[in-house]
């Protein structure tokens, strides 16, 4: 049950990705072939694949991850902080770290991954990026042989649908019908890429990443009958 499930055993993550070059015609002839091919299903007939490479960030084949955000509930007697903490910077790095994180705090049995629709999205992504750039996998990441039970990642969207399929819930949408108070964002994920390419302004792409990690611990807590987090319990570190 969820209300069982003890909230320091839980690390809330999210992702930002953008395509993994500026611009389609950065990309070789191969490449281009192969997105062609990749997004034929997903666009319109009238957008052409260089049009739709705006979306590329959505695969692991053709984008990149620039933020990985954290957040993790410290309890001590009565009183509660919500800690949250991101890695950005060149990819391979910042998964080295997130690796890092897992390995050294993260990899005893009782502790889970959250994320929101992270079981379509975040956890997947994160893999395919450590093997196409030759990191291996840390415990909590690789599920081969793994029964459904014994695979440690909780998905709030997927707690929300009960049993339901084919039910897609935004982490905005459950957090308005939920009671969670919407963070004032000036961003949203269709921005991300410009953001990154042409403004060059990571701290807000980091700053967007870590509400959504405070939202989805919210959308959690209000799961399991829980009282919100106040501000003054969540630290940026």
């Amino acid at each position: 049950m969820i209300s069982k499930l003890a909230l320091d055993t839980v690390l809330f993550l999210d992702i930002e990705t953008v395509p993994e070059l500026p611009d389609f015609n950065n990309l070789d002839e191969e490449k281009k072939q192969l997105w062609e091919q990749k997004s034929r299903y997903q666009r319109k007939d009238e957008i052409t694949a260089e049009d739709f490479y705006d979306s590329a960030g959505i695969w692991a084949e053709f984008g990149k991850i620039i933020v990985i955000s954290v957040g993790y509930f410290v309890l001590r007697g009565d009183s509660r902080n919500f800690r949250v903490t991101s890695f950005h910077g060149d990819e391979v790095t910042l998964l080295l770290e997130f690796k890092n994180l897992l390995e050294q705090h993260f990899n005893t049995p009782q502790y889970v991954l959250c994320a929101h629709n992270g079981k379509e999205f975040d956890f997947p992504y994160i893999t395919r990026r450590m093997l196409i750039n030759s990191i291996g996998l840390p415990y909590k990441l690789d599920l081969f042989g793994k029964k459904p039970w014994e695979v440690p990642h909780l998905d709030t969207m997927e707690l929300w649908k009960f049993g339901d399929y084919k039910h897609y819930t935004s982490l905005r949408l459950m957090a308005n019908i939920l009671g969670i108070p919407s963070p004032k964002e000036d961003l949203d994920g269709s921005m991300v890429r410009d953001v990154y390419y042409k403004d060059e302004d990571i701290d807000r792409i980091i700053k967007y990443c870590e509400l959504d990690v405070i939202t989805t611990a919210q959308v959690l807590l209000r799961l399991k009958g829980g009282a919100l987090l106040e501000e003054n319990e969540i630290k940026r570190v």
